[in-house]
Parts: C-alpha cells; structure tokens; sequence
C-alpha cells in the first residue's frame, strides 16, 4: 500500500466545513482506480476497466446504493498471459470468473503455495489474510471476473492500511494451506455444496423445475447453496420458470444479485414508502444490491428460466442487536405492501386460464401496471 505504516493516511481532524470521506474512499483514491455509483450494472463485462497500478492487471469499483458500506465489489481483468501482482488483506472476498480461463496460486507460507484453475463461471473465495495471484493462461484471450469484498466495514474500523494488508496473523480456522482445499466437494442431499470451490455455477446450479428439490418463492422456483470457506461464506443461486414472478422478500444489506441466465427486471422499494419503485432491468452479467430491508421481487420476462447468483455472507452476516443474518427476516413477505397484494389480487380474479398460462398472465399484467416506472 501506499500509506506509511505510522503515518494515519486520513485527516484525523477536519476543518469546519470540509466533507466527509471515509477511510475506505480515501483507500480507492490512493488506488486510482474509478468508482460506479447506482442501483445496478446493466453487463458487468462492457464497463470499462482502469490500469491498476499496485496490483496489476486493470479494475472497476462498484459501490452500489444496496451494499450502504457493507461490502463492495470490483471488475477485474487480466490481459493474455497476464499475472497480477501478489496480494494479502485481512477482509474476506469472493471471486466469480465472468469470462476467460486462468489459473490461482493461494498460501500462507512460501513454502506450501496451492494453485488451482478456473474458467468462465467458476466460483470460490480468498481466505482472509492469505497471499494469492491469479494467471490468466489463455494466449489470445482476457480474463475478466467480479469480487466481492468486505473492505469497506474493515477499513472504515480499523483505519490502517498496514494493518489491513501488511498483517502476519493467519486465519488458520478458515485456512491453513491444506490439500485439496481448492477441490470441489461432492453436492450435499439437499441439493447444495459446502466447498471452497465451485467449478462450474452454472453447470451444478438445480434449475427452474427440476424434479425432487423444494419449492423456493414461486412456483417452480429452485435453490442451490454454495457455503464457502470452511462454511464461513453463505452465497446460493435461484432459478425460476418462465413467466413467473419470485415472491417479494427483504434481508439485510449487501447481498450482490447477479444474472447468470435468463432476462427480466426486478423492483426495489424500502418498507412503507410510498416512492416509486427502483426497476432494474436485467439480463445476463447485470448486478444488482437491495438495501437493507429493502423489499424487492424478480420477474422472468424472458423465453427461458432465470437463474441468479446471490452473494453475501448468509445467515452469518452482522445485523442489529446481535441477529443472525436472515434468521429474523426469514419468510417476510410484501402481503402488508399495497402495491403487490393489489396486483396478486387483480391477476387472480382475471386469470381464467390455465395453470401454466397463469404464472405468465400475472408476471404480465404486472409488469403492464409498471410500466412507467
């Protein structure tokens, strides 16, 4: 980093009058790497990217308005036969490989580094505080991928660069060089994975439909887990039908939405307010973050089934008074939201065809009751 390690890299005292800028927005300054503020990214691999000086290869932070300092997220990409330069922090980060081929190298001690390799849509997370480098491998072709991190929360609390990244500590619970640790597991009889490496998400995604897994928030709608690093890192993907709409639902901040299959939109709208809601439209390499106990509902406009991936930490992620992540939240629906209970209501009454034909009708006489948004 680029701080002394005694000298703060941040005004500890401001003049009256001068804004506010965290610990975590001075890092991205010092970085030189650009930010993108929204609601959601529309194809994560058409932003342009930026020369990354201090870690090689070229980046994009993405700060949308749902993560509210939570956690962040960056495009990276790597040009043909490209390294990036050796790096450690203290924060845990998840990687989904957007596009390319390539190879990481993991450790904690010199003398027992691991490397694994990946390709378009492989999925795995960083150890904390464990050196890594990735390798793109392919002679003729970028690789590109999406992070996701918790930097802001652990730079904003400690305030020390030095700490953040130069840290001896070693998280031997979640990591401690051990064979096979990048090797994907087996899939659990619920249908889900408790491994530190995913492979191919959407080749061990369970799609819309399939036979013998539970419903999830609609019909036809099916889950598939993905708990990372030692079962610290709760992600999951969905996939719903065609014509279907996921029941609305809210959680808490920070879980990065992102469309792997399918087109559709998606609304956003805090609880209680009578603002319109946010509409996202989506289709493959969109990203989208609702805000903490932001009430949000996905709609399938398209001739396939969607499949997502949400990742977050789960049912561990810190929230008020102590609670776990999702618990309290679990299962909470918009039936005290007008605008939905109005429209389910609606498309029930009017919907005098058959079932198959009503999953498509309700998404959309939905969808035409929003069309202004």
């Amino acid at each position: 980093m680029k701080a002394s390690a005694d000298v703060p890299f941040f005004k500890m005292q401001r003049e009256y009058g001068d804004p506010y800028k965290s610990p975590y927005e001075l890092w991205k300054e010092l970085e030189g790497i650009p930010t993108i503020r929204d609601y959601y990214v529309k194809d994560l691999l058409a932003v342009e990217l930026t020369k990354w000086e201090s870690r090689g290869g070229s980046a994009v932070f993405v700060n949308l308005e749902g993560s509210q300092g939570f956690n962040d997220s960056y495009v990276y990409e790597l040009r043909p036969q490209e390294s990036s330069i050796p790096v450690r922090h203290i924060y845990e980060e998840t990687v989904y490989i957007l596009r390319g081929s390539g190879a990481t190298t993991v450790w904690t001690d010199e003398q027992h580094k691991q490397t694994f390799e990946w390709q378009t849509s492989s999925f795995f997370a960083i150890p904390p505080n464990a050196w890594y480098q990735h390798f793109n491998l392919s002679g003729d072709e970028p690789a590109r991928y999406y992070g996701m991190t918790a930097a802001p929360r652990i730079i904003d609390a400690f305030k020390n660069l030095d700490f953040v990244f130069n840290n001896p500590y070693v998280f031997s619970d979640r990591f401690k060089g051990e064979e096979g640790y990048f090797k994907q597991a087996e899939r659990s009889a619920r249908g889900g994975y408790l491994s530190n490496y995913i492979a191919d998400v959407l080749g061990s995604a369970i799609m819309a439909e399939t036979p013998g897994y539970s419903e999830g928030r609609g019909p036809g709608v099916r889950s598939t887990g993905f708990t990372l690093v030692n079962g610290t890192m709760h992600n999951h993907s969905s996939s719903w039908p065609v014509g279907v709409y996921k029941s609305a639902h809210r959680h808490g901040p920070g879980i990065n939405v992102m469309i792997l299959r399918g087109e559709g939109y998606t609304l956003m709208w805090p609880n209680g307010s009578q603002e319109p809601a946010v509409k996202c439209d989506w289709g493959p390499g969109s990203v989208l973050v609702p805000g903490e106990g932001w009430f949000h509902q996905h709609f399938n406009t398209g001739a396939d089934p969607c499949l997502f991936l949400a990742i977050g930490w789960g049912i561990e992620k810190a929230k008020a008074g102590g609670a776990r992540g999702r618990r309290r939240q679990r299962g909470t629906r918009s039936r005290s939201q007008p605008r939905t209970r109005r429209s389910i209501a609606t498309t029930k009454r009017r919907s005098p065809v058959t079932a198959s034909g009503a999953r498509w009708a309700k998404c959309r006489r939905f969808a035409r009751s929003n069309k202004d948004l």
